[in-house]
C-alpha cells in the first residue's frame, strides 16, 4: 500500500496511505543496508510502500510501537525522490541527514534580533537549495521588535537578496495578517519551513493554524539564541499544500559538492565569475578575477564573498561549520 510519510520521530515514522488513513510504520532490518549514505533512509515527505500488520499478531505486540494511531505496519520500499534538502549529520559514520523530500519550495525563518540570523547561515541555506534545485523564499520575523536601526538593517538585507531574485516577505508571527502576504507565498505548495531554533517558527505555525499545533520556547537572555521545542520532523496540510516543521537547524556545511562548483551555488558569484581570467578561478586570490573586482566595486555584496570562501574552506578542508 502507498502513502506519503508525514511524521519522523527518528524511530518509526506517521504514514497518511492513499485512502487517508494513518498507520505508524517502522523500517524493515535489512531495508536499513541498502548502500544509504543518510542517517535516516526515509524522510518527511518520502513517498513508500507499506505492508500493513494485521491486528492480533504477534508482530503487532511488539513495545516499540506507541500505538499513536490505530494502523501499523513496515514500510517496505521508499519510491524514487523528486527533490530533497540535506545538513550535514551527526553522526559521523554518514555523510548527511536528509531533512525533507519532494519539495516545492522551502523558506527559511531569518531574524534581525532575538536571535540574529547571520549571513554566512542565510547564505549556506541558499547555497544548499540552489544545489538541491529547490526555489527558496526568505521570511523576516519579528520585526515588531526592532529598533529603527535594525529596521534599516532589514530593509539592507532584504534589498541584497531580492536583487538576487529571491522572494522574501516581513512579517510579525504573534501579529500575523493576511496583508503580510505569507499565506499566498504557501497556498498549494509543499514547503519546507526552516531557521535557527528562537526565530519564531512554532509561534508562525500555531499563528497561521491558528491553534497551538507546535511548543513554543524562550530566548535564552545570556546568549541571545534560541532553545529547541521541536524535536521531529511533521508535515501539517495547509490550503492545498503542506507545510513541514522540522527541528531548529544550527548551520549547513557542503555535502556532495565539489570545490569547483560552489560559486554555481550563488547567483552572482558564478554570473560574474564567468569573466574571469581563468576558468577555473576561485576568487580567492587570482590575478584577473571578476568577483573580487566587483566586491571592490560593490557589485558583490561582501558578506556573500565571505560566505562563499566560508563554504569553500569546508570543500578544501573537508570540516563542517
Amino acid at each position: 500500500m502507498r502513502g506519503l510519510v508525514i511524521k519522523s520521530t527518528g524511530s518509526s515514522y506517521i504514514v497518511r496511505l492513499d485512502n487517508g488513513s494513518d498507520a505508524e510504520c517502522h523500517i524493515k532490518g535489512n531495508f536499513r543496508i541498502r548502500g544509504i549514505r543518510s542517517t535516516n533512509p526515509v524522510a518527511v515527505g518520502d513517498y513508500v510502500q507499506v505492508s500493513l500488520i494485521e491486528e492480533g499478531s504477534p508482530t503487532s505486540q511488539r513495545s516499540d510501537f506507541t500505538g499513536e494511531v490505530g494502523l501499523i505496519g513496515w514500510i517496505t520500499d521508499v519510491e524514487e525522490r523528486r527533490n530533497y534538502i540535506v545538513r550535514r549529520s551527526t553522526n559521523l559514520s554518514k555523510e548527511s541527514h536528509i531533512i525533507a523530500s519532494n519539495l516545492d519550495q522551502v523558506a527559511l525563518i531569518v531574524t534581525i534580533n532575538h536571535p540574529v540570523t547571520s549571513t554566512t547561515f542565510i547564505d549556506r541555506f541558499l547555497a544548499t537549495a540552489e544545489a538541491y534545485r529547490v526555489p527558496a523564499v526568505l521570511i523576516f520575523n519579528k520585526i515588531d521588535l526592532l529598533t529603527p536601526q535594525e529596521l534599516l538593517r532589514l530593509d539592507e538585507l532584504r534589498t541584497l537578496y531580492e536583487s538576487l531574485g529571491y522572494q522574501t516577505v516581513a512579517i510579525s508571527a504573534k501579529n500575523l495578517s493576511a496583508k503580510d502576504g505569507l499565506s499566498t507565498i504557501l497556498t498549494g505548495k509543499t514547503t519546507l519551513l526552516s531557521g535557527n531554533s528562537g526565530v519564531g517558527k512554532s509561534t508562525l505555525l500555531n499563528a497561521m493554524f491558528g491553534k497551538e499545533i507546535a511548543r513554543t520556547g524562550h530566548i535564552s537572555d545570556a546568549h541571545n539564541k534560541g532553545m529547541h521545542t521541536t524535536t521531529f520532523s511533521e508535515m501539517f496540510p495547509y490550503h492545498g499544500g503542506w507545510i513541514i516543521d522540522t527541528p531548529g537547524i544550527k548551520g549547513f556545511g557542503a555535502i556532495d559538492m565539489k570545490k569547483e562548483e560552489v560559486g554555481h551555488y550563488f547567483r552572482e558569484i558564478f554570473q560574474i565569475g564567468q569573466q574571469c581570467r581563468f576558468g577555473n578561478c576561485t576568487h580567492t586570490n587570482e590575478p584577473g578575477c571578476a568577483v573580487q573586482q566587483a566586491v571592490i566595486e560593490d557589485k558583490i555584496a561582501i558578506s556573500r564573498l565571505e560566505s562563499y570562501l566560508s563554504l569553500l574552506g569546508d570543500c578544501t578542508e573537508s570540516k563542517y561549520r
